[in-house]
């Protein structure tokens, strides 16, 4: 099985900023849900694990899959906002909200990353990871973790761009001799 994971909440993630690859730490709350998604997913051995470079998913992982060794990718960064990196969700400029308001037909504006360039990265990294056998945890960020499951649903038209995910939303695929299914988030019982 492919575990997808979005890190933990962090302070620019509470206060609804525009976070890209800004490298702030899990706050309490991020620590938090890890350690509850670490319960929750106690009983999976994973046999490998690898995180984006960014510390929040670095951390993330380490709750999660603790002693095991993370393998860094930059594929698995966030998307680079640019000059947009930062702002708060709740006060972003017209070209943003544009974008926002239709991620498959509006192009990102100048200075950000294409999310077709995600997507080509993101789907770098699964081609590479395919064959691997046993369970793999990927702990990365909302946008990398929308590249690849639109990689791995090439029927969904664009419509994980516009899905909410929230801090810790696990994703699960079988891979079974690298024919990777249609990935389904993992939904939990209150604990």
């Amino acid at each position: 099985m492919i575990y997808i994971m979005r890190h933990g909440k962090t302070e620019l993630n509470r206060v609804k900023a525009l976070q890209g690859r800004s490298d702030g730490p899990l706050n309490d709350e991020g620590i938090r849900q890890a350690e509850l998604a670490a319960e929750r997913l106690r009983g999976i051995a994973f046999s490998y694990v690898f995180s984006s470079p960014l510390i929040r998913a670095v951390r993330t992982a380490e709750i999660v899959a603790p002693g095991k060794e993370i393998t860094i990718d930059h594929r698995l960064i966030e998307m680079d906002y640019g000059p947009y990196e930062g702002l708060d969700l709740n006060n972003l400029p017209p070209e943003i909200m544009t974008f926002f308001s239709d991620f498959v037909n509006n192009p990102a504006p100048d200075g950000m990353e294409q999310l077709s360039s995600v997507v080509s990265r993101a789907g770098a990294f699964v081609e590479e990871i395919r064959n691997l056998p046993g369970n793999i945890l990927i702990s990365t960020h909302a946008i990398a973790m929308k590249g690849i499951l639109e990689y791995l649903t090439p029927d969904s038209h664009g419509s994980y761009w516009s899905k909410y995910i929230g801090n810790c939303a696990v994703y699960a695929a079988e891979n079974e001799n690298g024919n990777i299914s249609v990935p389904k988030e993992i939904e939990y019982p209150a604990m």
